[in-house]
């Protein structure tokens, strides 16, 4: 998957945005909350996104991910290279993480953000 086509991914989404944090990291999220996000610093490339408990431990235990870094205690997963992954496959991984992260809004917040 391409950088470009993972930004598109993580856009198509109800209510997503994108900010610049941390540098160069391009940081989704949903409500103000992140769901996901793709990194462009030299030795900070590949993607983080929140997954739920079970995928959190299957893509750990098999070893396709590994726990992303000061985020893995809220289940989120890391993959270092983006371009190894398949389009459908990560969609339905950030189509997930945009779901957990915006069941957790308010009622008000889904509802402003047409979610509900």
């Amino acid at each position: 998957m391409s950088p470009e086509a993972f930004d598109a991914a993580c856009l198509a989404l109800p209510g997503a945005t994108v900010s610049i944090q941390w540098g160069d990291d391009h940081v989704f999220k949903v409500g103000g909350k992140m769901f996901a996000v793709r990194g462009q610093g030299v030795g900070q490339g590949g993607i983080s996104f929140k997954a739920s408990d079970v995928a959190f431990e299957v893509l750990t235990e098999s070893g396709q991910a590994a726990p992303a870094p000061y985020l893995a205690r809220a289940k989120w997963v890391h993959f270092r290279d983006l371009s190894t992954l398949g389009a459908d496959e990560v969609a339905d991984w950030v189509r997930t993480a945009h779901g957990l992260i915006a069941a957790k809004l308010t009622r008000k917040a889904r509802a402003e953000l047409g979610l509900i």
